[in-house]
């Protein structure tokens, strides 16, 4: 019995947790100080600087699937981001920023 109960108290605090992390996201993502746009460079910044190379791949996908990027912005973000992240994760952005302009452009 103790299982059983022990088994729903973890599904309800998961329940919990994704309701808040998905309330979180909804808020962080919809205040009216800063544009999507603004929020997802900054996001660009922040994930190129720690390394996590499947995180920024999504998040250029979505920036310009949506507009809100151009590919020549693309392109600057690179520049402007490796003279900060240093050359290795520039040079992973960079490869990163052509490949999705080469299957936009394709599509």
């Amino acid at each position: 019995m103790s299982d059983n109960i022990d088994d729903l108290d973890r599904r309800a605090r998961t329940l919990e947790f994704g309701t808040a992390v998905e309330h979180m996201f909804a808020e962080v993502w919809s205040g009216e100080a800063l544009s999507t746009r603004d929020r997802r460079l900054l996001l660009l910044g922040l994930l190129v600087e720690q390394g996590l190379a499947e995180e920024t791949a999504a998040q250029l996908d979505a920036a310009l699937r949506t507009g809100e990027l151009t590919p020549s912005e693309l392109r600057e973000i690179v520049i402007f981001v490796t003279h900060y992240a240093g050359s290795a994760r520039g040079a992973r952005l960079n490869a990163q920023v052509e490949d999705l302009i080469t299957r936009f452009m394709a599509a």
